[in-house]
C-alpha cells in the first residue's frame, strides 16, 4: 500500500475512505494524494453541491470501507458531531470516483473499524 500511495499523481483531489458508523454522522477519512493514511482527517461532508455516494444511491452506509477519489475543498469551518462529542472539519463535496470497493485495511483493528454497529472511532495507520 505504501508504494501505491507514493505513486499517486499529484493534483487537486483527495483520497477518501468511507468510515460508516450507525451512531455517528461523520463521512470518513480524507488525505492528500501521496500522503500516508495517518495524515488523513475524519470529516463531516457538506452535500449541498453533490450528494455523497451512499446517499445518492439511497442506501446509507452501503459503501462502508470503499475508497474514493474525492473532489472538493475544506470550508475552513468545523462541525459538531453530537454522538462523538467532537468537532470535525467540514468538506464541501463537488464530485467523486470509486477507486476500490475492497481496498486493504488502514486500521489496526479492521474488524472493529469495519463494523458499523461498533461505537469505536479508530485513526488510520
Amino acid at each position: 500500500m505504501t508504494e501505491s500511495i507514493r505513486n499517486e499523481p499529484p493534483g487537486d483531489y483527495f483520497i477518501g475512505r468511507r468510515y460508516y458508523k450507525q451512531d455517528y454522522k461523520f463521512w470518513g477519512y480524507l488525505r492528500r494524494p501521496g500522503e500516508p493514511w495517518n495524515t488523513a482527517k475524519l470529516v463531516m461532508m457538506n452535500e449541498q453541491q453533490k450528494l455523497a455516494p451512499d446517499r445518492q444511491m439511497g442506501k446509507i452506509g452501503s459503501d462502508n470501507s470503499y475508497e474514493y477519489t474525492i473532489y472538493g475543498h475544506y470550508s475552513g469551518d468545523t462541525v459538531y458531531e453530537p454522538a462523538s462529542n467532537a468537532f470535525y472539519p467540514e468538506f464541501i463535496l463537488t464530485g467523486y470516483e470509486v477507486r476500490s470497493v475492497s481496498p486493504p485495511s488502514i486500521f489496526s483493528d479492521p474488524a472493529a473499524a469495519g463494523d458499523p454497529a461498533r461505537r469505536v472511532i479508530l485513526p488510520p495507520l
